[in-house]
């Protein structure tokens, strides 16, 4: 699981997601990446998100936040929904293969 901030320097609420993002990556021990979307390589990366506007999140491929910033609490109930549900898959793999 990978949680990625889309930012630009002009940006006056990058710094503040860019934190929260990082620290929810350090609780749940997954890995974190600012893209900076004022380079060629990041333009390109948000654009194939449908980025216009940042801050932006997303968790993997999924975008979960669009222009805005979200808090430290829901952006962490989104992480730990995606482990719940990433747990409940390998447990019902599990129990098919034991069938």
């Amino acid at each position: 699981m990978e949680l990625k901030v889309f930012t630009l320097p002009t940006c006056p609420t990058c710094p503040i997601a860019k934190s929260i993002a990082s620290e929810v990556a350090q609780k749940f021990g997954i890995a974190f990446r600012e893209v900076n979307m004022a380079t060629d390589e990041g333009l390109s990366e948000g654009l194939a998100h449908e980025i216009r506007s940042t801050p932006s999140i997303a968790i993997d491929e999924e975008v979960v936040v669009r222009g805005r910033l979200i808090s430290k609490e829901k952006l962490e109930k989104e992480i730990k929904n995606r482990i719940d549900k990433w747990k409940e898959r390998a447990v019902t793999q599990q129990a098919l293969k034991n069938y």
